[in-house]
């Protein structure tokens, strides 16, 4: 133990008399070990947003919207003045629940796009329209009032339900329950505040939530605004007529959610002549974003790890000068006792120890990277365990892998040679 001590201390030694030449080696592996980290962590962090996204929606649930067929005659609405009608109708969901093993609950939604007014206050918002039991499928809270109740729908009472964000711009610094808004050309009372769903910039498009929506009754929407639907776009007019523009289906369990896809998708194909409706599972979707989420971790580990091939070589390529240069004191030390092994340990050693600290100062900036970048962006960033134990391991390998050639090479020089060298 007390001759490996004193070789180590030696190898620092040495590395210490080119302090400048050691620090340069050593940035390859610093570089190297940080941007495994950083980005491995910036990586991580947009999976688990993408993630969260995806939760929100319920991995027991299938979702079902109205799209208008890629096939339909876009001038059709326009030039003849009838409406286009497509998409989901009121009898899919009773079809459904009637018919799909597994299904614990049904929920409907009419979605219009309209103006919110309060006095000379006006907002272009959601409007949906949907059942009391909705609210169980926002997961949202109540900040305060209630939610739309059995006898609002029942009685088809101009009652509706903001959102936080947009009682905040409507109402500034009032209390908005018991107020009047305008939508369209009625007036709602405001029931209820709900907070705002909270969205992910790197989330799919077909996953993201407005925070500016109003709820009504889904009789209200369907009695005050009728179903057909009058796009307004160069000057001309375009008719839509849409009963449902969005179902979602709970099962009891997520295995029965894939089965219950399938099912639903066949159900639905026997009662529409046109593809006018889309399925969205999350719980496929959150499968198929592990999945890229763990393509994505290899290749930035990849792309990173090149950066400590990149220091490993660069180790190798000093150690080889470093030999060259100390020939003659491996001669002496040769002729003086010494056995290979000890050549071997003294140029391994310094190469670890490059290595090592390298590793370890490239563990601290690697960490510092991803706090700035949320800190400076609000975008999150997860640092693992595992990512620091990766990028230390590999710097440490990387110091004994590209250091045994060196250190081989000057172990098995002839010390005769070695001796006459100038």
């Amino acid at each position: 133990m007390s001759r490996l001590l004193r070789i180590v201390r030696l190898g620092i030694k040495n590395l210490l008399l080119h302090k400048m030449r050691s620090v340069l080696t050593m940035l390859g592996i610093i570089f190297g070990v940080c941007s495994v980290i950083a980005m491995l962590a910036i990586g991580e962090g947009a999976s688990f947003e993408a993630q969260e996204s995806i939760k929100e929606l319920g991995s027991n649930n299938v979702i079902i919207r109205s799209i208008k067929p890629p096939e339909e005659n876009q001038t059709s609405g326009r030039s003849s003045g009838l409406a286009v009608e497509y998409g989901l109708t009121y009898r899919d969901p009773d079809r459904i629940e009637a018919t799909i093993s597994g299904v614990e609950e049904v929920f409907k939604a009419r979605n219009l796009r309209q103006n919110v007014r309060v006095s000379s206050r006006q907002h272009q918002s959601e409007v949906i329209g949907v059942l009391p039991n909705h609210f169980y499928l926002l997961n949202l809270p109540m900040t305060s009032g209630r939610f739309i109740s059995e006898f609002d729908e029942r009685s088809i009472r101009n009652n509706c339900v903001i959102s936080e964000s947009l009682a905040k711009q409507l109402f500034l610094f009032r209390d908005p329950i018991g107020e009047t808004v305008k939508i369209g050309s009625d007036y709602y009372t405001v029931i209820g505040i709900i907070g705002n769903r909270p969205t992910s910039s790197t989330a799919a498009p077909m996953l993201t939530r407005a925070d500016d929506l109003v709820y009504i009754p889904l009789s209200a929407a369907r009695h005050r605004f009728g179903e057909t639907i009058v796009r307004v776009s160069a000057g001309s007019r375009e008719f839509e007529r849409v009963q449902l523009h969005e179902i979602t289906i709970r099962f009891d369990s997520a295995a029965n959610v894939a089965k219950g896809a399938r099912e639903i998708q066949a159900l639905l194909n026997r009662f529409h002549d046109k593809r006018d409706f889309e399925l969205i599972v999350p719980l496929q979707l959150l499968q198929q974003a592990e999945q890229t989420k763990r393509i994505f971790n290899i290749v930035l580990g990849s792309i990173a790890g090149l950066s400590l091939l990149v220091g490993g070589i660069g180790i190798m390529n000093i150690m080889l000068a470093t030999i060259t240069e100390r020939t003659r004191e491996i001669g002496v030390r040769r002729a003086l006792g010494a056995k290979k092994r000890d050549i071997v340990t003294q140029f391994l050693v310094e190469t670890v120890v490059l290595s090592v600290g390298g590793g370890l100062i490239g563990l601290a900036v690697g960490i510092l990277i991803p706090i700035t970048v949320s800190f400076l962006t609000n975008m999150v960033t997860i640092i693992t365990i595992g990512s620091l134990v990766l990028a230390f391991g590999i710097s440490a390998l990387t110091g004994i892998v590209f250091g045994l050639y060196p250190a081989n090479r000057a172990a098995n020089m002839d010390p005769i040679e070695a001796l006459r060298h100038e």
